[in-house]
């Protein structure tokens, strides 16, 4: 997930963006069985509540530990608490949709989750030139992407030969400044910022699905301690849908459209039809991208920046754990379909509870929320010798932050990483 969990990890795994991963990319038929395959022999016992709770373990693992990044995100690039609290609204209720009627269709535990490195990507941007309808504008196109990976294979295939490296690398550069967010609030609110740490840490330790959740639970009660809601701050809390006009921009198209759609499919998709992949569950890629791109293009409308195959909580619907018998594990992710429908009903008061609460404070439940991230994507970027270079290149002029011709580093770090790879490959020929 990128998911965020407290153990999760949202790098590209080496290798799963080889051709093989995507070349298949065309809409046709959905799902391939193999008759020795686990899900075709009826596994004995199992219970319903374990689906179910299998399924709304991974919705409150899902929700609870990104839906702050997801927030600060969307805030970050220029949306009001009213566009943002609709934009969360609106890939709840996309999300949750999408994964009951792919799981209701394919008898398969289908998971669908927004792009945590995505909002996280929006936090690094800013507000750019056109505010939020250029934002949303940038959304729309990242989805488009998407759609067109899915329906053309040579584009499949042409997104596939990205270097694992350098994606890895210019994710890890998103993520860093968020990552030392928790650092910066112990130093300058120890009194509120600590007890978060501290508890993140210990239930790390013991209960690793619960640990961002738990972060999530004691910032709400440090806020509530330490800074008193303003009067009437939660007094709307109902989720009012706000459809966002986008704008069109050079600069966002490249600055935001093109590494979102990098970071949603090289940190998304790709993991999670991977994750589908070991648990015996076999998806064609078209049929996924397409669907998920059409479903990010309506949230987007919205203001949701993207939905995705889901890796952790896909992980959690299509294991073992929530049922002995492969071929009912379905369940599980309809009920965190339904659990997703519920939380957007919630929506509008995490919005105006984030809006409300210190910005330093939920930037550092969303940094504690992205170290497994970093970490995975780091340890990715740098694992083999001859792209090192490379990657630290891309990874470094992302994590800068500078903007150059209204466009924003991400895509500056992919340039300059790329390019260094393409010299030293072209001295070696």
């Amino acid at each position: 997930m990128a998911e965020a969990a407290g153990g999760a990890t949202a790098g590209v795994m080496p290798g799963a963006m080889g051709a093989g991963a995507m070349a298949g990319a065309s809409v046709g038929a959905t799902v391939t069985s193999d008759p020795t395959d686990e899900r075709e022999r009826p596994t004995p016992g199992g219970s319903p509540v374990q689906l179910l709770s299998a399924g709304l373990l991974a919705a409150v693992v899902g929700f609870g530990s990104s839906f702050a990044i997801v927030l600060q995100g969307l805030t970050a690039a220029g949306a009001s608490p009213a566009e943002a609290a609709s934009g969360l609204f609106a890939l709840c209720i996309v999300m949750g949709g999408l994964a009951i009627w792919l799981s209701l269709r394919w008898c398969m535990p289908v998971s669908i989750a927004w792009s945590t490195p995505g909002a996280a990507l929006l936090v690094a941007m800013g507000v750019p030139e056109g505010g939020f309808p250029a934002a949303v504008g940038a959304f729309l196109v990242a989805a488009a992407l998407v759609v067109v990976a899915g329906l053309w294979r040579p584009f499949g295939r042409a997104v596939a030969s990205l270097p694992v490296a350098l994606a890895n690398a210019m994710l890890a550069g998103v993520l860093l400044d968020l990552c030392l967010a928790p650092v910066r609030a112990v130093a300058s609110m120890p009194a509120m910022a600590l007890p978060v740490v501290l508890v993140w840490a210990l239930t790390w330790r013991f209960a690793r699905l619960y640990a961002v959740p738990a972060a999530v639970a004691v910032a709400a009660v440090m806020v509530v301690m330490g800074a008193p809601m303003p009067a009437g701050a939660l007094a709307d809390a109902w989720p009012h849908p706000v459809l966002v006009m986008p704008a069109f921009t050079l600069e966002t198209l490249v600055g935001i459209a093109l590494p979102l759609f990098i970071v949603t499919m090289a940190s998304q998709n790709v993991p999670g039809l991977a994750v589908m992949n070991a648990n015996g569950y076999r998806l064609d890629p078209g049929p996924v991208f397409v669907t998920t791109g059409l479903a990010s293009g309506a949230a987007a409308a919205f203001g949701g920046h993207a939905v995705n195959l889901a890796a952790i909580t896909a992980a959690l619907c299509a294991g073992p754990e929530a049922h002995p018998d492969p071929a009912r594990r379905h369940v599980a992710s309809i009920t965190c379909g339904i659990a997703y429908l519920g939380f957007g009903l919630f929506a509008g008061f995490a919005a105006a509870f984030i809006a409300a609460s210190p910005p330093l404070l939920i930037q550092a439940v969303a940094g504690l929320a992205l170290f497994a991230s970093f970490g995975a994507a780091i340890s990715a970027a740098l694992a083999r010798e001859e792209e090192r270079l490379p990657a630290v290149l891309t990874f470094v002029t992302t994590a800068s932050g500078v903007s150059m011709l209204g466009i924003g580093p991400a895509f500056w770090g992919l340039l300059a990483g790329g390019g260094l790879m393409a010299l030293a490959r072209y001295r070696r020929g």
